[in-house]
């Protein structure tokens, strides 16, 4: 009875150690478009206006259990004309990341990317935080919108045919 007891309580000591290594060893996955909506916010707020997500062009990487980068497209219809030219979504990250090989701390950012190909990120206040080129993907056929993919250099962001390199956080 003593030993079953013991081994019972070893068991369990042992579990969650165990299993540590397990959940940190997780790849990045791209979260299928049906979990979407539970992920993705249903609006996202700029300079005191709210704009609804356009769920149809929204994406995310789940890092890990609740860890995830979100990037989707808004409905900005109801904002000023300067404000509509330069924001056109936003990115929603709960882990600091790179993008282009600039640093991104976690937050939520408005983003725009100009007709030249050039990825702006701002603050809430609608300050440029970043601005990084994007590389045309030649070999991409009928792109999205926007889209995230895994690719063999890591996680791209695409805004069309345009793409920016996201990297995540090293693994420990």
């Amino acid at each position: 009875m003593r030993r079953c007891r013991w081994d019972r309580i070893l068991v369990t000591l042992l579990f969650p150690a165990w299993s540590i290594p397990v959940l940190l060893a997780q790849e990045p996955v791209i979260v299928p478009e049906d979990e979407l909506p539970r992920v993705v916010p249903a609006g996202f707020y700029y300079e005191g206006q709210v704009a609804p997500t356009q769920m149809r062009n929204a994406a995310a990487v789940r890092i890990r259990d609740k860890k995830h980068v979100i990037v989707a497209l808004v409905d900005n219809s109801g904002y000023a004309s300067e404000v509509r030219a330069k924001i056109e979504g936003f990115w929603a990250t709960d882990v600091p990341l790179r993008i282009g090989g600039k640093a991104l701390a976690v937050g939520v950012y408005p983003f725009g990317v100009t007709g030249q190909g050039i990825l702006n990120v701002f603050d809430l206040a609608g300050s440029l935080l970043l601005s990084v080129k994007t590389t045309r993907d030649a070999g991409m056929s009928n792109p999205r919108p926007l889209a995230m993919i895994i690719a063999g250099d890591g996680i791209r962001l695409y805004r069309g045919r345009y793409f920016v390199p996201v990297e995540l956080p090293e693994r420990k």
